[in-house]
């Protein structure tokens, strides 16, 4: 976001919302491949984990609780950005999701996505270093 707002400096045409961004689109790829293998891995560790590790009488629930997990943050996620707006709006400031994006500042919120995604690291590290697997009894005979 701060090379496509740089570029739009360049190009003159902040002021211009409507206007195309003399830049390639090659630089939005790495962050989307890196985004859609994360959340492969995340929706499949989730179905693992919930059809593993829930007891016999609820497996039926793991896939509720995996769509609801998914369902919540949807709703954490349009908070955060209801809450952010009306916050960098006070006073008279132009929001982070300004209607015209050359003029907002998207390039915070998506610091402010990688920062909450450093926690959210930690807290998976720890949690999964703590978490206690059930072991599967196999019967050999």
């Amino acid at each position: 976001e701060m090379k496509r707002l740089g570029a739009a400096r360049d190009a003159g045409v902040v002021d211009q919302p409507d206007a195309v961004v003399p830049m390639s689109l090659w630089w939005i790829v790495p962050q989307y491949v890196l985004l859609g293998a994360a959340d492969v891995f995340a929706m499949v560790g989730m179905q693992e984990f919930f059809y593993d590790q829930m007891p016999v009488e609820l497996k039926s629930l793991g896939l509720a609780l995996y769509l609801s997990v998914l369902g919540v943050g949807s709703f954490i996620s349009s908070f955060l950005i209801s809450v952010i707006d009306s916050l960098t709006k006070r006073g008279g400031g132009t929001s982070w999701f300004a209607d015209n994006l050359n003029r907002g500042h998207l390039d915070y919120f998506y610091v402010l996505l990688a920062a909450l995604s450093a926690l959210e690291l930690l807290a998976f590290l720890y949690f999964s270093a703590t978490y206690v697997y059930k072991r599967k009894h196999v019967n050999l005979h």
